[in-house]
């Protein structure tokens, strides 16, 4: 299984200054999960301080990384 980061993620991530590491941190042991629209799930994890969210799907045996943010307060 591989993580894919989609175009859409990779500028969420450098505009807002998330490193891969912390989405794939959060993606694999998230602190929280539920799920979202259309098979997508939101991971949760606090990391450094912060509040990472990662919207993620399956597609086959790959999980691709549609968005990721930094949130402010409880998820």
């Amino acid at each position: 299984m591989s993580i894919r980061i989609s175009r859409h993620a990779q500028r969420q991530m450098k505009w807002r200054k998330i490193a891969a590491a912390e989405v794939e941190s959060t993606i694999g042991d998230p602190d929280m999960q539920q799920d979202s629209i259309i098979g997508r799930k939101n991971a949760f994890k606090t990391l450094g301080g912060r509040l990472v969210k990662a919207t993620y799907c399956r597609e086959g045996d790959d999980i691709v990384i549609v968005t990721a943010v930094i949130k402010r307060g409880k998820p």
